[in-house]
């Protein structure tokens, strides 16, 4: 079983930044595709980025230009910056690890981030 910790989330006003951390309990090049999705109350999880192995990144449209998805392969840490942050980016953060060859998929257990002033 692998776990991963997210943490840096918190309260800040609109306009602020954060950076969020997933710290996983195992090497992070097991898996092909790590990323970050967020689901707000009363909402779907929905996805923030992605990061593969090899460094490509994808983004949602709502978070383009706002957020550098990244990933420390020596720290086994991958990382969310977010910057602008608005209202409508309030929600619950998730860690996501996957290798889908392997049918591998793992999900830490959220971080808080609320935006308001």
């Amino acid at each position: 079983q692998v776990h991963l910790v997210e943490s840096g989330g918190g309260l800040v006003q609109p306009g602020g930044s954060l950076r969020l951390s997933c710290a996983a309990s195992e090497s992070i090049l097991s898996f092909n595709v790590m990323g970050w999705y967020r689901q707000a109350p009363g909402k779907e999880r929905e996805l923030v980025a992605t990061i593969t192995r090899g460094g490509y990144s994808n983004y949602a449209d709502s978070m383009k230009g706002r957020c550098t998805i990244s990933r420390d392969n020596a720290k086994d840490t991958m990382y969310l910056q977010m910057n602008s942050l608005k209202a409508e980016d309030t929600a619950v953060y998730y860690c996501n690890a996957k290798e889908p060859l392997l049918k591998r998929d793992y999900w830490g257990q959220g971080t808080q981030v609320t935006v308001s002033s």
